[in-house]
């Protein structure tokens, strides 16, 4: 073992660390407790998702549902060629990225109000999190209303927007609104985890780089923000993906208008509104997709090591 690790050394190669008893140990309880979920969420989303990759490969819809003819792939360069399908697509992006930002920042922030609060403790982390109660169709309608030019309150806190500002009239300022309230829903969410990652790191870190004359923020960012990374990471992962299929608001606040329709939105246009199966399967398909990339991309970004989280050699 130590010639192996040496001649790694000589060839310019970092040896990685053994994995430990322990870890081992985790990994086999963790996939025993995983695996009858796992196995139930199969069951349940195996045939939906085969049936909807089955679907794609037609020209099918619900108008005729007879008449189906198998095209094979053309559904998805369909959907690949068409400019709308880019443009809704750059606009989830951009959704996701925009919030996932303020989310992280706010959240954060709550979170540290939240960890280092004594007094009235329960009282502030139930405020905090009444937002993410709320169901998001009955936030969507509250925000929209908010955002109204005619008896909303936006535009009167805002007073250098002008009073008769419409913000649902442009797709800009639809898109504002549609986050706004996307931020205002989900931000909690966001602090719940970043709490129970504020709650890994250790005091004793904390008070020896204070002792050490450490300010605040080379506390943050040389010691809170490391070792809060792989937390950090679930959190930004999770309300990325839940921000990639963003619908909700979007179906209450503008209904698509103004070149504010996400993929999901159009995938749902698609299937309602036009019964069109086929087409709507390959989108669904190319959505699912889409999903894992955003997934990937993130957890390489991070590149955290869950060992060394852990803290194990």
């Amino acid at each position: 073992m130590t010639s192996v690790i040496a001649n790694e050394a000589k060839a310019g190669k970092t040896p990685k660390a053994p994995t430990s008893d322990r870890s081992r140990a985790e990994n086999r309880l963790a996939l025993k407790l995983v695996a009858p979920a796992l196995a139930l969420m199969l069951v349940v989303t195996a045939f939906p998702m085969l049936r909807a990759l089955y679907l794609s490969l037609f020209d099918y819809s619900l108008t005729a549902p007879d008449d189906r003819t198998f095209i094979g792939l053309t559904n998805y360069w369909t959907a690949l060629s068409d400019g709308l399908f880019w443009r809704d697509t750059v606009t989830t992006v951009a959704i996701m990225i925009i919030t996932v930002a303020f989310e992280l920042v706010i959240g954060f922030a709550f979170a540290m109000v939240m960890h280092k609060v004594i007094f009235a403790r329960g009282v502030i982390r139930t405020s905090i999190l009444i937002p993410y109660g709320v169901i998001t169709v009955v936030s969507g309608f509250a925000w929209q209303f908010a955002f109204s030019y005619q008896n909303g309150f936006v535009n009167s806190w805002l007073p250098f927007i002008g009073d008769d500002f419409n913000w649902f009239a442009e797709r800009n300022s639809s898109l504002i609104a549609i986050m706004a309230s996307e931020i205002w829903k989900t931000t909690p969410f966001m602090s719940l985890l970043l709490l129970a990652g504020l709650a890994q790191v250790s005091e004793d870190m904390l008070e020896a780089a204070k002792v050490d004359g450490a300010t605040w923020w080379q506390r943050l960012y040389k010691v809170i923000l490391p070792n809060m990374r792989a937390a950090i990471m679930v959190a930004v992962l999770f309300r990325a993906l839940d921000a990639y299929r963003i619908f909700d608001n979007i179906f209450v606040m503008t209904a698509g208008a103004n070149s504010t329709e996400s993929i999901s939105f159009l995938t749902y246009r698609q299937v309602i509104e036009q019964f069109q199966l086929g087409i709507g399967s390959a989108l669904s398909v190319l959505l699912f997709l889409s999903v894992l990339v955003v997934a990937f991309i993130i957890v390489k970004l991070f590149k955290v090591n869950l060992a060394d989280a852990r803290q194990e050699g």
